[in-house]
């Protein structure tokens, strides 16, 4: 049984958008990290970019969905985390800058 990797798990996430913003999750660097058990058992922790987020669960829930639907994913849990707070300056990629103005 072969398991998805970090890297397959991120390119899957990749496309989710914040639909507020326009720029994908991982771009935003809302990604904290990727953890896979050696049973299929995926942990996604990720942040937002404000706590009162109105897209908060529908982000939560798209990331759920895209993990869940991998092959060989026993179950999925998304954490949401708070520390480190999100900060585009040192969290966003060079595209998710470019595209927020960001510079």
């Amino acid at each position: 049984m072969a398991l998805p990797t970090k890297e397959k798990i991120i390119a899957v996430l990749k496309p989710i958008q914040d639909p507020e913003i326009r720029v994908g999750v991982v771009d935003l660097g809302l990604i904290y990290d990727v953890n896979i058990e050696d049973d299929g058992a995926v942990e996604v922790k990720m942040t937002l970019t404000t706590p009162a987020c109105p897209y908060g669960e529908m982000l939560l829930s798209m990331v759920h969905r895209e993990v869940e639907n991998l092959e060989n994913v026993s179950s999925v849990k998304v954490s949401l985390v708070w520390d480190p707070p999100w900060d585009p300056n040192e969290m966003c990629s060079d595209v998710a800058k470019d595209q927020l103005g960001i510079w």
